[in-house]
């Protein structure tokens, strides 16, 4: 990912289907592209689960602004 783009705040959410309230968001820039090398494990576990659970029991992600 290019710095630049990560400076200006986008991030990768993804929304659970059943629970409208709870999201995972990873930080991308704006075509929604992540950088996985610069996550800690932690966070590249949760990458990888939503991306896996992508219409079961998690919707397709958006890019959106950090905060908004």
């Amino acid at each position: 990912m290019n710095e630049s783009h990560a400076s200006i705040g986008y991030e990768l959410r993804f929304c659970r289907l059943c629970d409208g309230g709870q999201a995972f968001a990873f930080p991308c820039d704006a075509l929604g592209h992540v950088d996985m090398d610069s996550m800690s494990e932690r966070t590249r576990n949760n990458y990888l689960f939503a991306r896996a659970l992508m219409g079961i029991d998690i919707a397709r992600p958006d890019v959106r602004l950090r905060g908004h």
